[in-house]
């Protein structure tokens, strides 16, 4: 098995959907009723609209390296070439962990999901079910993957799709009477609460637009990276930024934010997401029935993905020495089924964590891994501003670059600055009170010294340091 390797199986149509697809989820569906109620719809669409300006710089940075050195390993390869070796396996280990662990929280939101349709089978039934489900599909091949992603965010994105346009009809007064402008002049509308929502407000959208990163791991198995990679990451992004502007300006004027049904949407509660109010406006009886199986196909994306990712990134740290031999064998389909088992299993045991007791093993395992998705963004933004220096200092012409990010090298620098205030800002508010909140700073920023922890361990142990500019590594062999 070990002389096995990575097949490149996904075509240009499959990394435009893991791109498109990994963004768009409960993010939307579910959070974008809290969203507008916390900020207002002018609020909304300002916050986002700022952190899809990061995301696209990320996303830019991230085609730029992926495309010149496409690899399982992604961003912690490039680090560990560009940057530091002990940033290069931080990042790995930080990204598997994360990953694996959203394979877990999605298997527990699915249960919650099919208990709306079947309220008295045990919830741990539907987990296992849907765990087994993703990781057959993972264990086919990275085209059997890339199918059923594909097949996934295209629901996913039509359901978007339609929920705009009768959304805009609406508007437009077709069939009911207009709301016009109300919504956006009442009370404290268009903005609520002032710069802390918007604040609070960036906190939300990052964490809707985790998953664009994804199209990095992808890329050790993309069929022609250099193509499909920049196609992916040009056209993309515009259209995720679209549907989230769209979905919350449709929101805003059908909606009024002090609507109680907008900041109670849950994924428990599915029938008051603001996708199935505006549905149910339309005359759509059905409506909760419909966003109840969107979500399902949403989380059940996520966890496919996130499996995928995972365990590619895995194979990636056994591959450079970073993790056990074991994890780098390779089946004859180009799978690496120990790297697959072994993340499948930690997904199901953080899952088990939230059966017993209250949860509060698994509670500080989500913690950690919600902070460790804005650190795999810092890792991205400084891997790039490193292997643009480091490509200008060994006298290469920035011009033959397979992929060129544009605003260097103010983006990589905006991305960064923006990524570490909204680290910072998890929860200010625990340090704002008469006495500091110290549990709340646990929970909100654990992932911190943990991501920490692991880099000076590696740093102390081998005693790393920044790879001077002269002396990176900017060869391409990326042959997994």
């Amino acid at each position: 098995m070990e002389n096995n390797k990575l097949k490149r199986s996904l075509k240009s149509r499959h990394m435009n959907m893991i791109a498109l697809g990994g963004a768009i989820g409960t993010g939307l569906f579910v959070a974008g009723g809290e969203v507008v109620s916390t900020a207002g719809p002018g609020g909304a669409l300002i916050a986002y609209s700022f952190i899809g300006i990061m995301v696209y710089f990320l996303m830019t940075s991230l085609g730029e390296m992926t495309t010149y050195l496409p690899v399982s390993g992604s961003f912690g390869t490039h680090a560990s070439r560009y940057v530091d070796k002990a940033l290069g396996f931080a990042l790995g280990w930080n990204f598997w962990f994360n990953w694996a662990i959203t394979l877990a929280a999605e298997l527990v939101a699915s249960a919650f999901i099919m208990k709306y349709w079947f309220p008295d089978v045990p919830a741990i039934v539907w987990s296992a079910l849907f765990l087994l489900i993703l990781f057959v599909l993972n264990y086919l091949s990275a085209r059997s993957f890339g199918e059923s992603e594909y097949l996934f965010s295209s629901i996913k994105v039509i359901t978007v799709i339609v929920f705009l346009l009768l959304g805009s009809l609406l508007i437009l007064g077709v069939g009911t009477e207009s709301p016009g402008f109300h919504n956006w002049i009442i009370e404290e509308a268009p903005f609520v609460g002032g710069f802390s929502s918007i604040l609070a407000i960036f906190m939300i959208a990052g964490f809707s637009f985790q998953g664009v990163e994804l199209i990095g791991t992808a890329a050790g198995e993309s069929e022609d990276p250099e193509k499909n990679i920049p196609k992916a990451i040009n056209s993309i992004f515009w259209r995720i930024l679209l549907f989230y502007i769209g979905s919350f300006t449709v929101i805003g004027f059908l909606i009024p934010y002090n609507d109680p049904n907008l900041l109670n949407s849950s994924v428990e509660n599915v029938s008051i997401s603001p996708f199935t109010l505006v549905f149910d406006r339309f005359g759509f009886d059905w409506a909760a029935h419909f966003i109840n199986a969107i979500l399902l196909i949403a989380v059940l994306s996520a966890g496919n993905s996130g499996l995928f990712s995972s365990t590619r990134m895995l194979y990636a740290l056994s591959k450079s020495g970073d993790a056990p031999k074991l994890f780098s064998s390779i089946n004859q389909r180009g799978v690496p089924i120990p790297a697959l088992l072994a993340t499948a299993a930690f997904g199901l045991f953080a899952f088990l964590t939230s059966l017993i007791g209250e949860g509060q093993a698994y509670t500080w395992l989500i913690n950690i891994s919600g902070m460790s998705g804005f650190i795999t963004w810092v890792g991205i933004a400084i891997a790039h501003y490193r292997f643009r220096r480091a490509y200008v200092a060994q006298g290469h012409d920035v011009s033959k670059l397979p992929y060129k990010a544009s605003w260097f090298p103010f983006g990589p620098l905006f991305a960064l600055a923006l990524c570490l205030i909204i680290i910072a800002g998890q929860n200010y508010t625990a340090f704002m009170g008469e006495s500091i909140d110290w549990y709340g700073v646990s929970v909100a920023y654990i992932g911190l010294p943990v991501f920490f922890a692991v880099y000076l361990w590696y740093k102390a142990k081998y005693k790393t340091k920044v790879v001077p500019l002269k002396e990176v590594d900017l060869s391409r062999d990326f042959e997994d």
